[in-house]
């Protein structure tokens, strides 16, 4: 199964975050995402940590439905991304 698959990792201020992904992708576009992604969750709960990531798991879902569609990275845009998923909270 891991054949094919790489890990790419970054650590930001306490935080591990861990991608698996195709042996032929580019390693840089994904620390980039990883880089955007922690930028947005930062923005998001204003300095994440840990607990933001165990307790509010289903926000970081939307997050990452919002910055990864079929697999692919679709939205790197910050403020675009942090835009919608401010209306999608505010729509419950």
């Amino acid at each position: 199964m891991f054949l094919n698959s790489k890990i790419i990792y970054q650590y930001y201020t306490g935080l591990h975050i861990c991608l698996c992904v195709d042996i032929n992708d580019n390693n840089l576009a994904y620390l980039e995402a990883i880089n955007k992604f922690v930028e947005i969750l930062n923005e998001y709960f204003h300095n994440v940590c840990e607990l933001d990531l165990v307790f509010n798991f289903y926000k970081i879902y939307r997050v990452v439905d919002k910055m990864i569609l079929a697999g692919k990275i679709h939205e790197t845009r910050q403020r675009k991304e942090l835009k919608q998923i401010l209306i999608l909270q505010s729509l419950e």
